[in-house]
């Protein structure tokens, strides 16, 4: 499946720095390099929550009103990445 965004933070591609790369160097098509780099998260330990508050604070230092960035990280907690995680 080809994804426009990162199934991590959800930031799209184009803006990103590129996509993250897998353990044998090849791109990764899910997640972005800021989240997944040489075939492993860079924050293996974060929760979803832990994610979208980081991603405020992110977007508030661009200057983003807090209520917008609190819409714009709203659906971080349904991304592939956290889906997967919280499945039994």
């Amino acid at each position: 499946m080809e994804y426009n965004s990162c199934q991590s933070c959800g930031i799209p591609f184009d803006k990103a720095a590129g996509k993250g790369t897998n353990a044998d160097g090849t791109e990764n098509n899910m997640y972005c390099s800021y989240c997944f780099t040489n075939g492993a998260f860079v924050q293996p330990d974060w929760t979803a929550e832990d994610m979208r508050q980081y991603a405020i604070k992110k977007l508030q230092q661009r200057n983003i009103p807090s209520f917008l960035a609190d819409m714009l990280t709203s659906g971080i907690p349904k991304l592939e990445r956290w889906s997967k995680k919280n499945q039994p």
